[in-house]
């Protein structure tokens, strides 16, 4: 799916339904400013969220060989009909985890088991990418790597776990089958199986996107908000957009970072939209010893997840529904943060969670759980990205990778990977 937030854990404050915890972090601050005349550059990346944040930032660190492609230095521009990072972004509970959505032997089912075995693969590396860039650009984002229980559940019972333990470790993965033994005495849950996996990660999504933006406008990439694309044209040459504004850009290339978000004429595998709820709770919360460096999720539908913060919270999630605008119904805010605090309640009687924040944001998935990373059909010099699934920021980083090796004219041998199905 992770943070410091403003104000005192002494104060007395109301429970903010609608507010989530990273829209009270710190340092999340990007300098943007409107749109006041027609551009050209040469790379438009529409979305400043953390996908977006991920791009310009990988784009202007290419800036080399962007140069060598284009003969100048590349001009990058970032566009978003909202303020930076007030989408999706900011709903995360930011479990950042190389396991994807379905288990690497069910993915197998679906796009074969060389296919599935290379995108746990190139997940996993992923989220060691990531852990050198945050160390490399000393970014403060409350990262910590953690490990990962999945429990098993009403979807994938402990026979199926085992299997998928086995699948990882052949593939090199760092996974562990736990028995229904063995998870009641290390942790005290009781479920009949697990498995035990090393090297995922949590941070602050706000900061951390916040912090990736800063440096590419620090490297010269501009952004601009709001400003809403309306539509877009592709010819041989490059691209042109129509803004609200009135303003056309011109662009060689365009890549959008805005999620299942997209204009009608740029279109990609259809996904389906979910609503999701989660909640945090006050800091210094009595948890486990372990849960301080773990993150834990289930094999159910619906199914929870949760994990702690440095501050000692427990933040945690779940409850998703296949609506998209059930998750901006005020009502259903504290009604699922019940049915999750219940939830947790159940699982781990010991903790006394007390809510500081409910929130709720909406989703796409694809069939497979996995990512649109591709050229868009139809449409010359356009790219598409479409995080689709849970491991949303995760898919990010994979994506900023792909993108700037096409755009700078070395294609990424896992392109092929992340097409959606």
């Amino acid at each position: 799916m992770s943070a410091t937030a403003k104000g005192s854990a002494t104060q007395k404050r109301d429970l903010r339904t609608g507010h989530s915890l990273w829209q009270d972090s710190a340092f999340t601050g990007v300098p943007s400013k409107g749109l006041s005349q027609s551009l050209s550059v040469d790379v438009v990346v529409i979305g400043a969220g953390i996908t977006g944040a991920f791009m310009a930032h990988a784009l202007t660190r290419a800036a080399k060989d962007l140069k060598t492609v284009l003969g100048h230095d590349p001009r990058i521009l970032v566009l978003d009909r909202r303020p930076p990072l007030t989408g999706s972004t900011v709903a995360s509970t930011a479990m950042l985890q190389w396991e994807v959505d379905l288990p690497m032997t069910d993915l197998a089912k679906s796009v074969g088991e060389d296919h599935a075995r290379r995108v746990y693969q190139r997940t996993f590396r992923a989220l060691g990418d990531l852990a050198e860039l945050i160390k490399a650009e000393n970014i403060r984002c409350a990262f910590e790597t953690r490990a990962t229980l999945y429990l098993a559940g009403d979807e994938y019972g402990h026979r199926a776990l085992s299997s998928e333990a086995e699948a990882r470790q052949a593939a090199g993965l760092p996974s562990e089958y736990l028995t229904g033994a063995q998870v009641r005495e290390r942790f005290g849950i009781d479920r009949t199986g697990a498995i035990l996996s090393q090297h995922s990660a949590s941070a602050d999504p706000g900061q951390l996107a916040a912090a990736l933006m800063r440096r590419a406008e620090e490297a010269g990439a501009k952004v601009l908000s709001p400003v809403e694309v309306v539509d877009v044209l592709s010819d041989p040459d490059g691209v042109s957009l129509k803004t609200d504004s009135g303003h056309a850009i011109r662009a060689r290339k365009v890549v959008f970072c805005s999620g299942y978000e997209l204009p009608d004429m740029v279109s990609i595998p259809k996904a389906d939209i979910l609503s999701t709820w989660a909640l945090a709770s006050k800091p210094k919360t009595a948890m486990p010893a372990w849960l301080t460096s773990m993150m834990v999720w289930e094999a159910s539908d619906p199914y929870l997840y949760f994990r702690s913060t440095p501050d000692g919270r427990v933040i945690l999630g779940g409850e998703d529904e296949e609506a998209e605008a059930r998750h901006s119904q005020p009502a259903l805010l504290k009604k699922k943060a019940e049915t999750l605090r219940r939830k947790l309640k159940a699982m781990l009687p010991e903790i006394e969670l007390e809510p500081d924040y409910v929130w709720a944001g909406a989703f796409g998935n694809s069939t497979t759980g996995l990512p649109f990373i591709a050229p868009v059909q139809n449409m010359d010099h356009v790219w598409a990205v479409a995080g689709l699934g849970g491991n949303g920021i995760t898919y990010s980083v994979i994506a900023s990778q792909i993108v700037t090796a096409a755009l700078c004219g070395k294609p990424d041998p896992d392109t092929e990977l992340f097409t959606a199905r």
